[in-house]
């Protein structure tokens, strides 16, 4: 999509392999690199850090009990989930899954567990981005699975910048593995995002995805040259571009910024 649109053909001084980048001071919202920042494109999961702020502003019960059901199975893209039907784990441990290891049938039974539904789940979803001015965004599902989530960069540092204020959503996204218990058995899960574990990096928040319309996608709250900063990739086009990307801007921003001093 983002292809047609052009955009990969974008040059910029970093050569990122991302047709849309973003790099915003968080403390002072000034912007320390762009590339087709306005560009409306599908988010994939980035789209589960808006369905985390949605769970976790409702105030539901992290211990309560929730059984993945047919209804939670991908029939859109088709992809495979470990948590088989008849699972139950708690709406924290849901969340855990969803945003560390982007697990979509955890994100969909959050959804559906919702009060109201599915349906005010996802009114819920675009309630919240229009109050945060997020006009560029429009959610249909809370996996990301679907391509009709789209948004543009600076928007998604809007939400980067609001789930960063949600301790829980810093915890877990950031979690390197977690092992739930599902029936006689146990299953582990990491993080997808390899950056986490990188002793280099200080990341604070992060949120992958990946569909065939949005390319690699990845969003970081990262501390670097004394200052917080927001950062976003889509339509990125390699396996592991998208971290390339972001190591060529954490390289630049470490040599060309001086450090501030708030």
């Amino acid at each position: 999509m983002a292809a047609q649109a052009g955009l990969r053909s974008t040059p910029d001084k970093l050569q990122l392999k991302s047709s849309v980048a973003l790099v915003v001071d968080q403390d002072t919202d000034e912007v320390l690199f762009s590339k087709n920042s306005q560009a409306v494109l599908p988010i994939a999961s980035i789209t589960k850090l808006m369905t985390a702020v949605v769970v976790t502003d409702a105030d539901l019960p992290l211990d309560e009990v929730l059984t993945v059901t047919q209804d939670d199975v991908d029939t859109e893209k088709g992809s495979r989930s470990r948590l088989n039907v008849g699972t139950q784990l708690t709406r924290e441990e849901m969340l855990h899954l969803a945003l560390m290891s982007s697990e979509n049938r955890a994100a969909h039974a959050l959804g559906r567990n919702y009060p109201g539904g599915l349906s005010a789940f996802v009114s819920a979803m675009n309630a919240k981005a229009q109050r945060l001015g997020m006009f560029d965004t429009r959610y249909v599902e809370p996996t990301g699975l679907s391509s009709q989530n789209q948004s543009s960069a600076h928007d998604l540092a809007t939400l980067v910048k609001l789930a960063h204020a949600h301790p829980l959503i810093r915890e877990l996204s950031t979690s390197l593995e977690y092992q739930v218990d599902v029936g006689h058995r146990q299953l582990q899960f990491h993080n997808t995002n390899r950056l986490v574990s990188n002793p280099t990096w200080d990341i604070g928040l992060q949120k992958t995805g990946y569909i065939s319309e949005a390319g690699r996608c990845l969003v970081m709250q990262a501390s670097m040259a004394g200052r917080k900063l927001i950062m976003v990739f889509l339509d990125s086009s390699g396996r592991y571009t998208r971290l390339a990307d972001a190591e060529r801007v954490r390289k630049w921003i470490n040599a060309k910024l001086p450090k501030a001093t708030y």
